[in-house]
């Protein structure tokens, strides 16, 4: 797991995002040098091509990355892939062409016609390169081996998060595997013992690291709390000394270790809300930003703000249009919820529901096809085009353009009650689009909250200017695939 600019990225993605850059820049180039004498290439010549063919891989590279190619999950779901590719191509060709007006490229017929074949070479390129790696993943390549240790629930736990989350990118081994290997490796553990990376290790500890390396571990969970010796003995089957110390001459020869908690938050992109505990907060990195990193995110606030509004000033015009003629009652709605510290404040939104969605009194979550949801309703809050009067709040600086969803008072109170360290979530200003938005749909119940919450406070500790704009990337993948909406 790589880290750019302090926030985690799979390896394998990072490597694939580079090598597809250098590929489109290398088509792109060829492609403008075999077209330099042609009419559509004469007014740029031959000299800017290669210049030329780094600007438009890259706006390429950031469409793709908008459109979530360089998610893990997308390399293997064929139609998604396709489909996405798809729309990437044509959504990069308005891009090519305001990138190409920029630096003076002439428009004509013949280069409209050359960014069609060149975006239709990379996709084709895109799903090559994606076919391979998928093939190699399905043959094992890339697969990490990972042992998880401690105790029972945790691991469970653990183990099932690794598997919905990046099933196909880990292989989970037992501890009886590597116990078994007292067993039956006996015969040759002196000739393991021998190897010259292993002279150091005194030699009751030799045959752990022997068996690590045949077994072809990557890295070790330890799926307890560091003085839980008991459960460290138990997958060890040794003395809890002895343990430790295998997990540390494990680590001294190439071998990752992580605690749980760390692993959630490096490779699943969340807090285990499970173990949290006000030590491991108050003792963590992160959970803090600078003045000029607070600074920096209320420009970014306000001009990304103020250049949606601007831009979605008619479609705004022609839903709150649509509002008034499809059911009787007020454009916009108006609702208290729980911003920054915990201090409530009213949020704007276009109306989605009847007027008397909350007739008894009582807030309700939204469900599956809501039969209080009006018919504009139903499209506007699967565009999410309904929290566009927010941009408002941030403007007023009640909320962030990105940052947890505000909840309703009833419900935060609710959920506090059951779900520990609820309120941490506050410290930072609630926003339109966040980290758990782009990773876990809509969240109706105590559980898709608790599910929620350790991806918010994986923001609250991580957030950073530069997580802020994967977030809004991310978002309109989100918008655009209609992903999570209720």
């Amino acid at each position: 797991m790589n880290r750019i600019f302090g926030q985690y990225f799979p390896a394998e993605m990072a490597a694939l995002c580079l090598i597809e850059w250098a590929l489109a820049s290398i088509v792109i180039y060829a492609l403008l040098v075999s077209a330099a004498g042609s009419d559509a290439m004469a007014p740029l010549g031959h000299a800017g091509a290669g210049s030329l063919a780094i600007m438009l891989a890259l706006t390429i590279g950031a469409i793709a990355v908008t459109i979530g190619l360089y998610r893990p999950e997308i390399c293997f779901e064929r139609r998604r892939l396709l489909a996405n590719a798809s729309i990437a191509g044509v959504l990069a060709f308005p891009a090519l062409l305001l990138v190409s007006e920029t630096l003076d490229v002439n428009l004509n017929g013949g280069y409209l016609l050359w960014v069609a074949k060149g975006l239709i070479v990379w996709v084709a390129c895109l799903l090559l390169t994606r076919w391979i790696f998928s093939f190699a993943m399905g043959h094992r390549l890339f697969v990490r081996r990972v042992l998880i240790v401690g105790g029972d629930r945790e691991a469970s736990r653990t183990r099932e998060q690794i598997q919905a989350l990046r099933g196909r990118y880990f292989e989970i081994v037992t501890p009886e595997a590597i116990l078994a290997f007292q067993s039956d490796g006996h015969a040759d553990a002196g000739a393991q013992g021998r190897d010259a990376g292993l002279a150091t290790v005194p030699p009751e500890r030799k045959l752990w690291l022997a068996r690590a390396r045949a077994e072809r571990i990557w890295g070790i969970v330890v799926a307890a709390d560091p003085d839980a010796n008991d459960a460290l003995t138990g997958s060890f089957g040794a003395q809890s000394c002895l343990a430790g110390a295998v997990l540390l001459d494990l680590k001294l020869h190439g071998i990752h270790v992580f605690d749980e908690m760390g692993f959630w938050e490096q490779h699943l992109g969340r807090i285990n809300v499970d173990r949290l505990n006000e030590r491991w907060l108050t003792y963590a990195d992160g959970f803090s930003t600078s003045r000029l990193g607070a600074a920096a995110k209320r420009i970014m606030d306000i001009l990304v703000s103020l250049a949606v509004l601007v831009l979605t000033l008619p479609l705004m015009l022609i839903t709150a249009l649509l509002i008034k003629l499809d059911s009787p009652g007020p454009v916009f709605y108006r609702q208290e919820r729980v911003g920054l510290h915990g201090v409530p404040f009213i949020l704007f939104k276009f109306r989605s529901m009847s007027v008397d969605a909350e007739a008894g009194g009582r807030p309700r979550w939204a469900s599956q096809k809501d039969s209080r949801v009006t018919r504009v309703g139903s499209f506007i809050r699967s565009t999410r085009i309904d929290e566009l009067p927010q941009l408002l709040n941030v403007l007023r600086g009640e909320m962030s353009f990105v940052g947890p969803r505000p909840e309703r008072p009833h419900f935060v109170e609710q959920l506090a009650e059951v779900i520990p360290f609820y309120h941490e979530r506050s410290y930072v200003k609630p926003g339109i689009t966040g980290w758990a938005q782009v990773n876990f749909p809509y969240g109706a119940s105590v559980e898709d909250a608790r599910q929620k919450l350790s991806y918010d406070l994986y923001y609250v500790k991580n957030r950073s200017v530069f997580l802020d704009i994967v977030i809004l990337f991310s978002t309109v993948r989100v918008i655009l695939f209609r992903e999570g909406a209720r």
